[in-house]
């Protein structure tokens, strides 16, 4: 519990460096570019248009009818899973991009896999403007009484990430091939998350171990808060949640067993 109060009492104590370098951030991304921030708009909104054109003639090929909402089913897969692989990836090399700071003055090092974490967050936050925009262009029902849950995934996706990118910014330190192992699984996890598929369409095997993947329940939670309008199941609830735990858990174990190891090879 001491320990706990640590985490928060250094975390209360550094917010502002914290909003500092997400403001850094957001401001290298965009710097030189002609449209800035609308990127974060435009960006989502051209890649979904180009894996609506060609992944719902797929849908339609195998099931003989097209998935309700496509658009925004295919949106919602691709903004939740591109926010889990930016944040992970970035707070994967977070502290090792900054051990010269880290050895001139002292830093709790979590701090920057955190921020990387809450700067993916804010870039997805912006990201789904699309989202609204392609509801509104594709006249989405969407009940209300049940959109505003769709927070729940989202923030338990985020402390998913912080868990996952934690545990990652420590190995990296130690092991660089970790930044393509990574990459390569990332690529095989966007095929089982069920991005631009109905898992309904497989076989019960194939759902089985798509089941197993957490950013499926992640996906579909928020879908079905958003665009089904059937808000969260027990299921949805329980397993977000418990995903979310053991990787923050794990993530603040391996990170504080390994922090102080981490200047011996920065």
């Amino acid at each position: 519990m001491q320990t706990i109060k640590n985490y928060f009492a250094g975390f209360w104590r550094y917010r502002y460096l914290l909003q500092n370098l997400i403001t850094r951030d957001f401001k290298l991304k965009y710097r030189r570019s002609v449209l800035g921030v609308a990127w974060s708009i435009l960006n989502p909104l051209l890649t979904c248009l180009v894996m609506f054109l060609v992944f719902d003639a797929i849908v339609r090929g195998l099931r003989g009818e097209g998935i309700p909402n496509f658009a925004a089913f295919l949106l919602i897969g691709q903004l939740l899973f591109n926010f889990f692989r930016e944040s992970t990836s970035m707070a994967m090399e977070s502290v090792l991009k900054n051990a010269p700071l880290l050895r001139k003055v002292y830093i709790p090092k979590y701090i920057f896999p955190m921020e990387k974490v809450c700067f993916a967050l804010v870039n997805c936050l912006f990201s789904f403007i699309a989202l609204i925009i392609v509801l509104v262009i594709t006249r989405t029902p969407v009940t209300f009484a049940t959109a505003w849950m769709a927070l729940y995934p989202l923030i338990m996706l985020f402390f998913f990430g912080l868990g996952i990118g934690l545990i990652l910014s420590a190995l990296y330190v130690f092991v660089r091939d970790i930044m393509h192992i990574w990459e390569v699984f990332c690529t095989l996890l966007s095929y089982a998350s069920a991005i631009f598929y109905d898992p309904d369409m497989m076989v019960e095997s194939v759902q089985r171990l798509i089941h197993i993947n957490p950013l499926y329940w992640y996906i579909t939670a928020f879908r079905s808060c958003v665009i089904w309008g059937e808000g969260l199941t027990v299921s949805m609830l329980v397993v977000c949640f418990f995903c979310a735990a053991l990787s923050m858990v794990l993530g603040i174990v391996v990170f504080k067993k390994n922090q102080d190891k981490f200047v011996l090879y920065m």
